[in-house]
């Protein structure tokens, strides 16, 4: 077997669709399971990302500034009263998700910032007396 080894002389074709094959081969593997990706699938990702990054960044804002607003427990009550579909446009009404500096609501954030408010539990009611109710 050795010796069949050492006396085989590969031609120029032979050695052209190894190498087109081996290419090819690497290709299909690396589109497939191994991640890679074109550059308009790289910016259409990367477009994506700062999209959703810029609305998540808003929504948190939005939560932090719905919290933080004076009737707090009464706003909260008439979010969980709306539609689903409907929260979006409560949160945006209220000027919730509208950043500083800018005169319209950041795209996605409304959506994001009404689907975490609903999620949260309404404060307990005030106690008359003063008295300390632990949480828990």
């Amino acid at each position: 077997m050795s010796s069949k080894w050492e006396q085989f002389r590969p031609t120029k074709s032979l050695w052209f669709w190894s190498c087109a094959g081996t290419a090819v081969l690497t290709m299909v593997v690396g589109f497939t399971v191994g991640g890679w990706v074109t550059g308009g699938t790289a910016a259409s990702l990367s477009k994506n990302a700062h999209r959703d990054g810029r609305a998540q960044l808003a929504a948190d804002v939005c939560v932090a500034r719905f919290k933080d607003s004076a009737g707090f427990a009464a706003d909260l009550v008439k979010l969980k009263a709306e539609n689903s579909w409907s929260r979006d446009n409560f949160v945006a009404d209220g000027g919730w998700v509208t950043l500083a500096g800018i005169s319209d609501p950041v795209a996605g954030a409304a959506e994001l910032c009404a689907q975490t408010l609903s999620d949260l539990k309404a404060p307990a009611a005030a106690s008359t007396d003063n008295t300390v109710i632990p949480k828990g």
